[in-house]
């Protein structure tokens, strides 16, 4: 962690908002969007979302009506930030039909902590993600040296949140890895 010149603690290289005055909106990543063949594009190795079957059929009606009213968010190496599942139905016949295979992206460029918690801002604005995956990424932030307080403020998330995920992380590999062993009084019925 670092300070700013305000003397905030920030998390090296996070990208902060210039709040002296009016952005410049041509530098914005909306104002950058591009149409791209979705072959280019890869999934990352963490997205806590899931989302069901007929949801994914309604994001596939809602292309197919609406058209794209989102782009799908990604590094300049294609690695998809936001929109797995939009880029995951552009591979249904009937949107291929019509878009030839092409989606729209905007481009970040974001080190690896920052495009999880890029991910995580984007899908919980959402109200969707998954317990272990999203533990898995809190436990990453915090081997990378992430402070629990940035977590919290980047994250939007309660101290107690963050406790409980941290906790979670890693709970798959756990099972089955502490054995007990029964005293020898414990006698197996049968």
């Amino acid at each position: 962690m670092t300070e700013n010149a305000k003397g905030e603690r920030i998390v090296a290289g996070a990208p902060r908002p210039d709040s002296s005055g009016p952005r410049d909106l041509a530098s914005e990543p909306v104002s950058r969007v591009e149409w791209v063949h979705r072959d280019l594009l890869k999934p990352n190795h963490y997205n806590p979302n899931r989302v069901a079957p007929p949801e994914l059929e309604l994001l596939i009606v809602s292309i197919l009506e609406d058209g794209f009213t989102q782009p799908i968010v990604v590094l300049p190496d294609y690695t998809i930030v936001d929109g797995f599942h939009r880029y995951l139905v552009s591979g249904d016949l009937r949107l291929m039909q019509l878009y030839g295979g092409m989606v729209p992206v905007v481009k970040v460029a974001l080190d690896p902590v920052h495009r999880m918690m890029s991910t995580i801002r984007h899908n919980r604005a959402r109200g969707t993600h998954a317990v272990l995956p999203m533990a898995e990424i809190v436990r990453t932030m915090v081997a990378e040296g992430v402070e629990k307080a940035d977590i919290m403020q980047r994250l939007v998330m309660e101290d107690e949140e963050v406790e409980r995920l941290e906790d979670r992380a890693g709970m798959p590999e756990q099972v089955g890895r502490e054995r007990t062993d029964f005293g020898k009084s414990w006698v197996p019925q049968g």
